[in-house]
């Protein structure tokens, strides 16, 4: 299922990035963005997870987050992300990019992260930008207010707003300067996020694509594994390690 020549081109690199979307997470059991039950299936994300949404009724939007913020506590990073901590030990430089909020990579140990929507367990003032980054704080009272008096939203990127440019940049630069560019669990077709894997081939990284069924950056990819991430990463981290001893 590994190729010899991804080994060796990890074996090699100098720099690795890694893009990681909603796939990796629900093998934890993260429940996906539209998959709520019971009272949120009455509402679209898109009438939720706005700015105007939130100023409009706030009260139902922390809710909701309380709601989404309490599954993902329950889950656990799986092996496909302890396989990435592995990894970053095993090359020079190593730049985990992901797209999800759960926070799950920082659990598992992951220390380079990029997180192009931000953080769940984050939340800021919207009049002043003061940090609250206590994931219990909204548990306390239904619409947290910071203390110059502005309402404190989750830090994460609603519809309608751009990604951290911060973390956009450091995404475009992992992604421009890397030798191995992986796509883990991710279908492709957000953008910008999924304009990364194009870069990196353009700028000559070997990319490769982990995923359970074939998506729409597929045809570009110079190798396509189809399969579970945390089945995958943990054998691509144990021929990596052989090659590496051999090396030595």
């Amino acid at each position: 299922m590994i190729s010899e020549k991804l080994v060796q081109k990890l074996k090699n690199a100098k720099s690795v990035a890694v893009l990681t979307g909603a796939g990796i997470s629900a093998e934890s059991g993260v429940p996906t963005f539209r998959g709520s039950e019971g009272l949120w299936k009455k509402f679209k994300p898109e009438e939720l997870a706005t700015f105007d949404a939130f100023i409009r009724n706030p009260e139902l939007v922390w809710e909701w987050y309380n709601y989404r913020r309490k599954l993902i506590q329950e889950v656990k990073p799986n092996p496909g992300h302890y396989a990435l901590v592995e990894l970053e030990n095993l090359v020079p430089n190593f730049t985990l990019i992901t797209q999800n909020v759960d926070n799950l990579h920082r659990r598992a140990g992951s220390r380079n992260i990029v997180e192009l929507h931000g953080n769940i367990e984050k939340n800021y003032c919207i009049k002043c930008g003061k940090r609250y980054d206590d994931v219990n704080l909204a548990l306390e009272m239904k619409v947290p207010k910071c203390d110059c008096g502005g309402l404190i939203r989750p830090d994460v990127v609603w519809f309608g707003e751009l990604l951290p440019v911060d973390q956009w940049e450091k995404a475009e630069e992992a992604a421009s300067n890397c030798d191995v560019f992986f796509s883990i669990g991710t279908s492709g077709v957000v953008y910008p996020a999924a304009s990364l894997p194009q870069i990196a081939k353009r700028n000559g990284a070997y990319t490769v694509e982990i995923n359970i069924e074939r998506t729409d950056l597929s045809w570009f990819m110079d190798e396509v594994i189809i399969g579970k991430s945390g089945e995958i990463l943990p054998e691509i981290v144990k021929k990596l390690k052989e090659a590496l001893a051999q090396k030595s």
